[in-house]
């Protein structure tokens, strides 16, 4: 074991975040601090990329707000993220979905997967 993996393991404490993929629906619950008070917001949408690996990974979530594509990179072990939940499995065979971003009304939609 190296020492960048060494201190990634050590470093890292978040290990109750579910397990989700591209294509996923997710609501991330995000802190915000303004000044002195802080709150959570939400974020819904769809994950279109992971990226990254131990500390550095993140992921990039989309959405679409009053007819405008809205893109969101979060990083994995930020501790602004408060939690993180599925809504939907999607069904996709891509693990960066940047198509999503040049289509539009029926046509940007993710089939659901069924999980027995």
């Amino acid at each position: 074991m190296d020492a960048i993996s060494f201190i990634h393991e050590q470093v890292s404490n978040k290990t109750d975040l579910p397990a989700f993929r591209a294509g996923d629906t997710v609501v991330v619950d995000y802190r915000i601090t303004e000044g002195e008070k802080s709150r959570i917001q939400q974020f819904r949408g769809d994950v279109i990329q992971i990226k990254g690996e131990g500390l550095t990974k993140t992921f990039t979530v989309r959405k679409i707000s009053n007819g405008i594509g809205v893109e969101r990179i979060f990083p994995l072990s930020s501790p602004a993220i408060d939690g993180i939940a599925i809504v939907k499995h999607g069904k996709v065979r891509r693990s960066r979905l940047f198509y999503l971003r040049d289509r539009v009304g029926k046509k940007a939609r993710i089939k659901e997967r069924r999980i027995k």
